[in-house]
């Protein structure tokens, strides 16, 4: 019989139980968010999928380490995004390749983006699966990205989170999220619009 969501056990209760050691208990945490860490991990990681499955397995062998330091006044999704978000950045840093991306650092597009000359727009991963090439597209600009956009992009466009919530993830002001977030967009759309305007040639 299969178990309705009721009988499920609480979050706080799995997250207890894995404070003591309950190994059980973490697995079916994991289960809970392990979709999440890795599409997080595949579109910051985009060219390197061997990255992205050690980011993934990363994140929940050092929050089993650390569950015990966890804060159940704290959100457990926003805490895994944080572990994953850092191992990211870590990898990258240790790789030592930064993208050099001019159009991010352009006053002038920069205030067209502040002003709401370009569309909010948000990008959707089903619609995109259903079109290969745009989603090729897209991959290929997020690898252009610096890491910092691009996780920006992926905590607030992929995986939905708010403003607020992304800006807690990474430690940055909301202002700061939103200014990356609009440069990125700005940046995706650049070059979606670069890949239709060649196919309509």
């Amino acid at each position: 019989m299969k178990e309705s969501v009721a009988d499920l056990p609480s979050e706080n209760s799995l997250i207890a139980a894995s404070k003591s050691g309950d190994t059980d208990a973490f697995d079916q945490l994991i289960r809970r968010y392990e979709d999440k860490i890795f599409r997080l991990a595949k579109s910051v990681c985009s060219g390197l999928p061997s990255d992205a499955e050690d980011v993934y397995q990363e994140t929940f062998l050092t929050a089993f380490e650390k569950i015990g330091k966890f804060r159940k006044d704290s959100n457990l999704g926003t805490w895994l995004y944080r572990i994953a978000a850092n191992l990211c950045w870590m990898r990258h840093r240790k790789r030592k390749r930064e993208p050099f991306v001019p159009l991010l650092d352009d006053p002038a597009r920069a205030g067209r983006a502040a002003a709401g000359d370009v569309k909010d727009w948000t990008f959707e991963p089903d619609e995109a699966a259903q079109k290969r090439e745009i989603k090729e597209t897209v991959r290929k600009a997020l690898q252009e990205l610096p890491v910092d956009y691009r996780l920006v992009l992926s905590l607030r466009d992929i995986e939905r989170l708010s403003n607020e919530e992304t800006a807690t993830v990474l430690g940055l002001s909301v202002a700061a999220v939103k200014s990356r977030l609009h440069r990125g967009r700005m940046f995706l759309r650049d070059r979606l619009d670069a890949y239709m305007s060649g196919r309509s040639a």
